[in-house]
């Protein structure tokens, strides 16, 4: 599989996205790696290694930071990391892109390079998250795409996570739950209502409304909710981590048993190791983009080597799925096809 990189995105960038490059490479076998960015910088970095592990350098002259505008950035940076990337998804030497840059610029250049899958009004971000005891992961859709959605729209992300988690999961029949205050199908604003009935006659295996405190009891494999709830709960659940991490790392136990336990020791002594590994974003690496014509994964602005690393493990069973393609091949259910930017 080749898989495109941009090199440039993210807080650590260029160093850490290197690391991970690397780290995958030994991982994953038969992975083709395509770092986009600065090449005289990423030369210097780890050209020896480069050379040696057979990873490729795509030179792009620019960057894209967190704080432009996606639209106007995307028009004054042609040659940025982002569409350079995308490009190559694109002209079929690519068959995956990460970038742990801006969400927004990915979003938008998805969409004009790359365009929706036929049917899909909104593409939306599939972000994984495992904070039950499960055994397998649950998606959660959509993760900030589109905060203003209608009642098609979230049938969409149902059909569009339906697929993912059976072709990337192997669940062959996802339960879909959708978020709201409440259980009953009464319960919700006017948008989670709607929704509801739709989805109980969408063919899927609807289960009804889930509230948040179900997160953590393993009751839907595909959490169904708007771009701008999803989010504001994915960063909820990455900061509970982190302070849970800070927690086990920074404080002294007092028990009577055993004084000196003290963080790692203390965390596997009541059993937390397994859930602060789950709560921790980078052991996914990276949300899937899923509606457009090309399998891109977004990364954590934040992403170090570790989270690098598995997005690729994540972008390497993305593209041998072919989700792109498959998603293609769905029927949706009907909705407005225009898509704010």
């Amino acid at each position: 599989m080749r898989i495109a990189i941009d090199a440039m995105g993210g807080d650590f960038a260029p160093v850490e996205i290197v690391k991970g490059a690397i780290k995958a490479i030994h991982e994953y076998k038969g992975v083709e790696i395509i770092l986009v960015g600065k090449q005289p910088l990423l030369h210097v970095l780890a050209g020896r290694q480069f050379k040696k592990l057979g990873i490729s350098v795509v030179h792009a002259e620019q960057n894209i930071e967190f704080h432009e505008h996606p639209m106007e950035a995307l028009r004054q940076k042609p040659d940025a990391s982002i569409p350079v990337g995308i490009g190559l998804l694109k002209s079929g030497k690519a068959d995956v892109f990460i970038s742990a840059g801006s969400t927004g610029a990915v979003f938008a250049a998805s969409l004009m390079m790359l365009g929706k899958i036929e049917g899909v009004s909104r593409p939306a971000i599939a972000s994984i998250i495992n904070v039950s005891h499960s055994r397998l992961p649950a998606l959660l859709l959509d993760a900030g795409a589109n905060s203003d959605c209608r009642p098609e729209h979230l049938v969409q992300f149902a059909q569009l996570g339906n697929l993912y988690a059976n072709r990337i999961f192997g669940m062959e029949s996802p339960r879909i739950g959708l978020l709201s205050n409440g259980t009953e199908e009464t319960k919700g604003n006017r948008l989670t209502v709607e929704t509801h009935q739709l989805l109980k006659s969408a063919g899927l295996n609807f289960i009804g409304n889930i509230e948040g405190n179900d997160l953590v009891n393993d009751v839907a494999d595909v959490i169904v909710t708007d771009g701008f709830t999803g989010n504001i709960l994915l960063k909820a659940l990455e900061g509970l981590g982190e302070s849970i991490v800070n927690i086990r790392g920074g404080e002294k136990a007092h028990t009577s048993g055993n004084p000196r336990l003290t963080g790692k020791a203390l965390s596997a002594a009541v059993g937390l190791s397994s859930f602060i590994r789950n709560m921790d974003y980078s052991e996914f690496g990276g949300a899937c983009l899923l509606g457009v014509k090309g399998n891109v994964i977004i990364s954590h602005g934040r992403s170090k080597a570790k989270a690098i690393k598995n997005a690729i493990g994540i972008a390497n069973r993305t593209a041998e799925r072919d989700i792109a393609r498959a998603l293609g091949e769905v029927r949706y259910e009907p909705g407005n096809d225009k898509t704010d930017l």
